[in-house]
Protein backbone atom coordinates (compact mmCIF):
# COMPACT_ATOMS: atom_id res chain seq x y z
CA UNK A 1 0.00 0.00 0.00
CA UNK A 2 3.06 2.23 0.60
CA UNK A 3 4.28 2.04 -2.97
CA UNK A 4 0.73 2.75 -4.81
CA UNK A 5 0.71 6.13 -2.21
CA UNK A 6 4.50 6.72 -3.09
CA UNK A 7 3.25 6.31 -6.76
CA UNK A 8 0.39 8.82 -6.42
CA UNK A 9 2.38 11.01 -4.68
CA UNK A 10 5.36 11.65 -6.97
CA UNK A 11 2.35 11.62 -9.86
CA UNK A 12 0.80 14.47 -8.03
CA UNK A 13 4.54 16.26 -7.51
CA UNK A 14 5.00 15.91 -11.24
CA UNK A 15 1.45 17.54 -12.49
CA UNK A 16 1.99 20.23 -10.16
CA UNK A 17 5.64 20.72 -11.23
CA UNK A 18 4.22 21.24 -14.50
CA UNK A 19 1.15 23.43 -13.18
CA UNK A 20 4.27 25.78 -11.21
CA UNK A 21 6.34 26.15 -14.65
CA UNK A 22 2.76 26.76 -16.87
CA UNK A 23 1.90 29.70 -13.90
CA UNK A 24 5.12 31.12 -14.33
CA UNK A 25 5.11 31.09 -18.09
CA UNK A 26 1.36 32.52 -18.09
CA UNK A 27 2.06 35.51 -15.24
CA UNK A 28 5.19 36.71 -17.61
CA UNK A 29 4.33 36.09 -21.11
CA UNK A 30 1.25 38.14 -19.97
CA UNK A 31 3.26 41.09 -18.08
CA UNK A 32 5.26 41.24 -21.00
CA UNK A 33 2.39 41.83 -23.23
CA UNK A 34 0.63 44.39 -20.86
CA UNK A 35 3.99 46.34 -20.51
CA UNK A 36 4.44 45.89 -24.86
CA UNK A 37 1.17 47.39 -25.04
CA UNK A 38 1.28 49.96 -23.14
CA UNK A 39 4.42 50.86 -24.60
CA UNK A 40 3.02 50.92 -27.89
CA UNK A 41 -0.20 52.85 -27.20
CA UNK A 42 1.21 55.28 -25.38
CA UNK A 43 4.30 56.03 -27.03
CA UNK A 44 4.45 54.99 -30.74
CA UNK A 45 0.70 56.00 -30.34
CA UNK A 46 -0.49 52.42 -31.94
CA UNK A 47 -2.31 49.43 -30.96
CA UNK A 48 -2.12 45.61 -30.64
CA UNK A 49 -5.04 43.96 -32.00
CA UNK A 50 -4.70 41.03 -30.11
CA UNK A 51 -3.56 42.37 -26.66
CA UNK A 52 -6.48 42.52 -25.14
CA UNK A 53 -7.65 38.58 -25.62
CA UNK A 54 -4.23 37.12 -25.01
CA UNK A 55 -4.03 38.25 -21.16
CA UNK A 56 -7.19 37.95 -20.49
CA UNK A 57 -7.08 34.01 -21.69
CA UNK A 58 -3.31 34.17 -19.85
CA UNK A 59 -5.03 35.31 -16.40
CA UNK A 60 -7.93 32.81 -16.98
CA UNK A 61 -5.50 30.40 -16.57
CA UNK A 62 -2.77 31.53 -14.11
CA UNK A 63 -5.80 32.06 -11.42
CA UNK A 64 -7.36 28.36 -12.08
CA UNK A 65 -3.90 26.71 -11.62
CA UNK A 66 -3.34 28.88 -8.99
CA UNK A 67 -6.44 27.57 -7.02
CA UNK A 68 -5.43 24.04 -7.63
CA UNK A 69 -2.03 24.98 -6.47
CA UNK A 70 -3.74 26.37 -3.27
CA UNK A 71 -5.89 23.35 -2.81
CA UNK A 72 -2.24 21.18 -3.03
CA UNK A 73 -1.12 22.74 -0.39
CA UNK A 74 -4.45 23.59 1.48
CA UNK A 75 -3.54 27.39 1.19
CA UNK A 76 -7.31 28.10 0.36
CA UNK A 77 -9.60 29.98 2.86
CA UNK A 78 -10.50 28.24 5.85
CA UNK A 79 -12.34 29.04 9.20
CA UNK A 80 -10.39 28.51 12.13
CA UNK A 81 -12.16 29.54 14.71
CA UNK A 82 -14.48 26.84 15.42
CA UNK A 83 -11.76 24.17 14.02
CA UNK A 84 -8.79 25.45 16.43
CA UNK A 85 -10.71 25.06 19.59
CA UNK A 86 -10.46 20.95 18.78
CA UNK A 87 -7.74 19.76 20.01
CA UNK A 88 -5.06 18.83 17.30
CA UNK A 89 -5.47 15.13 15.90
CA UNK A 90 -8.78 14.95 18.11
CA UNK A 91 -11.67 13.34 16.41
CA UNK A 92 -13.81 16.62 15.75
CA UNK A 93 -11.15 17.93 13.87
CA UNK A 94 -10.76 15.01 12.03
CA UNK A 95 -14.37 15.12 10.49
CA UNK A 96 -14.30 18.65 9.79
CA UNK A 97 -11.03 17.98 7.87
CA UNK A 98 -12.80 14.65 6.25
CA UNK A 99 -16.46 17.47 5.57
CA UNK A 100 -13.55 20.26 3.95
CA UNK A 101 -11.71 17.86 1.77
CA UNK A 102 -15.32 16.12 0.19
CA UNK A 103 -16.47 20.10 -0.20
CA UNK A 104 -13.56 20.72 -1.87
CA UNK A 105 -13.67 17.43 -4.27
CA UNK A 106 -17.53 18.50 -4.96
CA UNK A 107 -16.30 22.55 -5.85
CA UNK A 108 -13.60 20.67 -8.28
CA UNK A 109 -16.21 18.50 -9.53
CA UNK A 110 -18.42 21.50 -10.63
CA UNK A 111 -15.12 23.26 -12.42
CA UNK A 112 -14.84 20.14 -13.78
CA UNK A 113 -18.34 19.33 -15.29
CA UNK A 114 -19.31 22.99 -16.16
CA UNK A 115 -16.26 24.50 -17.18
CA UNK A 116 -15.88 21.48 -19.73
CA UNK A 117 -19.70 22.33 -20.72
CA UNK A 118 -18.97 25.79 -21.00
CA UNK A 119 -15.44 25.27 -23.11
CA UNK A 120 -18.05 22.67 -25.88
CA UNK A 121 -20.49 25.58 -25.81
CA UNK A 122 -18.00 28.27 -26.91
CA UNK A 123 -16.03 26.04 -28.99
CA UNK A 124 -17.63 26.92 -32.19
CA UNK A 125 -17.36 30.75 -31.93
CA UNK A 126 -14.04 32.45 -32.21
CA UNK A 127 -12.76 35.47 -30.80
CA UNK A 128 -12.20 38.16 -32.55
CA UNK A 129 -8.33 39.09 -32.65
CA UNK A 130 -6.72 35.81 -32.67
CA UNK A 131 -9.19 33.70 -34.20
CA UNK A 132 -8.74 31.10 -31.41
CA UNK A 133 -11.52 29.55 -30.63
CA UNK A 134 -13.33 31.05 -27.54
CA UNK A 135 -12.96 27.88 -25.71
CA UNK A 136 -9.26 28.29 -25.29
CA UNK A 137 -9.79 31.29 -22.79
CA UNK A 138 -11.81 28.84 -20.47
CA UNK A 139 -9.75 25.58 -21.27
CA UNK A 140 -7.61 26.09 -17.52
CA UNK A 141 -11.40 25.42 -15.47
CA UNK A 142 -12.01 22.02 -15.96
CA UNK A 143 -8.07 20.86 -16.13
CA UNK A 144 -8.10 23.40 -12.74
CA UNK A 145 -11.28 20.86 -11.79
CA UNK A 146 -9.57 17.54 -12.25
CA UNK A 147 -6.79 18.40 -10.46
CA UNK A 148 -8.47 19.74 -7.59
CA UNK A 149 -10.46 16.57 -7.27
CA UNK A 150 -7.46 14.26 -7.82
CA UNK A 151 -5.77 16.12 -4.49
CA UNK A 152 -8.94 15.89 -2.77
CA UNK A 153 -8.91 12.68 -3.04
CA UNK A 154 -5.72 11.99 -2.32
CA UNK A 155 -5.90 13.81 1.31
CA UNK A 156 -9.14 11.48 1.58
CA UNK A 157 -7.51 8.66 1.16
CA UNK A 158 -4.75 9.49 2.82
CA UNK A 159 -1.97 9.36 0.56
CA UNK A 160 -1.46 13.46 1.05
CA UNK A 161 -1.51 15.12 4.45
CA UNK A 162 -0.47 18.37 6.29
CA UNK A 163 3.04 17.19 6.07
CA UNK A 164 3.30 16.88 1.98
CA UNK A 165 3.87 20.39 1.27
CA UNK A 166 4.87 21.49 -2.48
CA UNK A 167 4.61 25.46 -2.56
CA UNK A 168 4.71 26.51 0.76
CA UNK A 169 6.39 25.69 4.80
CA UNK A 170 4.35 24.35 7.21
CA UNK A 171 3.14 27.19 9.63
CA UNK A 172 4.13 27.12 13.27
CA UNK A 173 1.57 25.81 15.81
CA UNK A 174 -0.68 28.25 17.38
CA UNK A 175 -1.04 28.37 21.12
CA UNK A 176 -5.16 29.26 21.81
CA UNK A 177 -5.47 31.28 25.08
CA UNK A 178 -8.69 30.94 26.55
CA UNK A 179 -8.95 33.63 29.88
CA UNK A 180 -11.33 33.19 32.39
CA UNK A 181 -13.69 35.88 33.62
CA UNK A 182 -11.24 36.74 36.51
CA UNK A 183 -8.34 37.11 33.85
CA UNK A 184 -10.21 39.53 31.22
CA UNK A 185 -8.63 42.78 30.48
CA UNK A 186 -9.65 45.74 32.26
CA UNK A 187 -11.48 47.96 29.81
CA UNK A 188 -10.09 51.59 29.96
CA UNK A 189 -6.89 50.75 30.32
CA UNK A 190 -4.53 49.83 32.98
CA UNK A 191 -4.75 51.61 36.77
Amino acid sequence: MQSVARVLRAIDTIIHKILLIIAQIALAAMITIVCVTVYYRFVLNKGIIWAEEVPRTLVALFAFIACAMGVRDQLHIGIGVIYERFPKGGKVRKVLDILAYILTLVVGYIMLVYGWRLCLQLGRFKMSATGLPRSVQYISLPIAGAIIMYDSLLYLLGVLNEDHLLYSEKEPELEVIHLSKQEQPVKGGAE
